[in-house]
């Protein structure tokens, strides 16, 4: 009756795991290098993370469909002070963390419009064309261009039974880390700004971006003429991706239909973790988060791009996000490395997963590709973690 269909790449990584080890990746002693989540404690010269918050019995009671207003506003302000957004938060939508809002987003659009896509992107981005049926154009991000699209490459015109397009883009790039210049996003910006075309810009690892956060909405000046959409959530930049809250920020009558939709597919978001959200977003606080996360993790970034180097991987990774992106030494495919690395509880990401082209029973060529997370890692588990790299390589 229920048309099958698999789990998104990290959670297929993560069950082979389970069904290798009988264990949860992330728990206890395991090495959880496959996964997209950053620490949830304290990091060094960073913000504490609040332990408690209080609560009443009339936050107890339904959410507001497209999110409460403390946090909508707590969300329109930082971007106002940060990127001179000018925005409202009319223009703020919340969901149940990014992926929600960026399959709501497609699940909305027209016939007519097909999607932008790079060849190598982050792993729920092919389900989501698959399950929606969404017509395609593929722009090249691979070895050859060393995972760099050039600016032609935008330069997109819709695909046959199409007339518009919108770019799905993350930026910095996940699983890659590229991210564009200031300049290269205005210009895109600017492109995706102009009648029947459109953007979704996924911002996930804004603040991982080095040497500083940037985002989009800085580009744009009215929103409210454009289709362009920006994706936030509270999971990496903010350290709490158990809150699961997102948000999307759009012109005010795409929000409005966000709304609708909530009022349907969602209920809107439990209210005590918007609160913990907007508690995260105290303007002094979040500015001093900025900067710990982007200091901590470039550190966290430098170090194990010299230590998988040194054990033979060629890296192509950029300058954001908390991933390394190569190809694996020595001939091997990620999922003979994986194979290796169970026996230690430990487990990457393989590449194949963020091809956009692939097929589920053809070979791709980034088999012996990887992606290693360095997110959820405390500085001092590194020579642990090289002395395991090194004996499965």
């Amino acid at each position: 009756m229920l048309v099958n269909f698999p789990p998104m790449g990290v959670y297929e990584t993560l069950f082979k795991f389970a069904a290798a080890t009988s264990k949860y990746m992330g728990d206890g002693k395991t090495h959880p290098w496959a996964q997209g989540y950053p620490l949830t404690s304290q990091l060094p010269d960073g913000p504490v993370l609040p332990e408690s918050i209080s609560l009443d019995s009339l936050d107890l009671k339904y959410p507001k469909a497209t999110g409460e207003i403390e946090l909508r506003q707590a969300i329109a302000d930082y971007y106002n002070t940060h990127y001179q957004a000018g925005i409202t938060p009319e223009h703020v939508g919340v969901f149940a963390g990014g992926r929600p809002g960026l399959l709501a987003n497609l699940a909305f659009l027209e016939d007519d419009v097909c999607i932008a896509l790079e060849e190598t992107e982050y792993t729920p981005y092919w389900d989501m064309m698959r399950l929606l049926k969404k017509k395609v154009h593929i722009i090249p991000s691979n070895i050859e261009n060393n995972f760099r699209p050039n600016d032609q490459d935008y330069d997109i015109n819709p695909v046959e039974g199409a007339k518009r397009v919108l770019l799905l883009k993350s930026n910095p790039c996940n699983p890659t880390g590229v991210a564009l210049s200031a300049e290269r996003l205005k210009n895109l910006v600017k492109s995706y700004s102009q009648q029947g075309r459109g953007a979704i810009f996924d911002e996930a690892y804004e603040f991982y971006n080095d040497p500083e956060p940037m985002s989009a909405l800085k580009y744009i000046d009215n929103i409210d003429s454009t289709d362009i959409f920006i994706v936030g959530a509270a999971t990496k930049g903010l350290q709490v991706p158990g809150m699961r809250v997102g948000w999307v920020i759009a012109a005010e009558r795409h929000i409005e239909l966000f709304r609708n939709y909530s009022s349907i597919g969602m209920g809107g978001i439990s209210r005590p973790s918007q609160l913990y959200v907007t508690k995260l977003l105290e303007k002094e606080r979040v500015t001093h988060a900025r900067k710990a996360v982007c200091n901590f993790y470039k550190s966290q970034r430098d170090k194990y791009e010299d230590g998988l180097k040194s054990l033979g991987f060629k890296l192509f990774t950029g300058h954001g996000g908390f991933y390394h992106w190569g190809l694996l030494p020595n001939g091997l495919t990620a999922d003979e490395f994986n194979e290796r690395l169970f026996k230690h509880d430990a487990g990457i990401l393989p590449g194949y997963l963020c091809d956009m082209q692939r097929e589920s029973d053809a070979t791709s060529p980034l088999d012996s590709f990887i992606r290693f997370s360095f997110g959820p890692l405390e500085a001092s588990s590194f020579d642990n973690d090289m002395q395991i790299l090194s004996e499965c390589i």
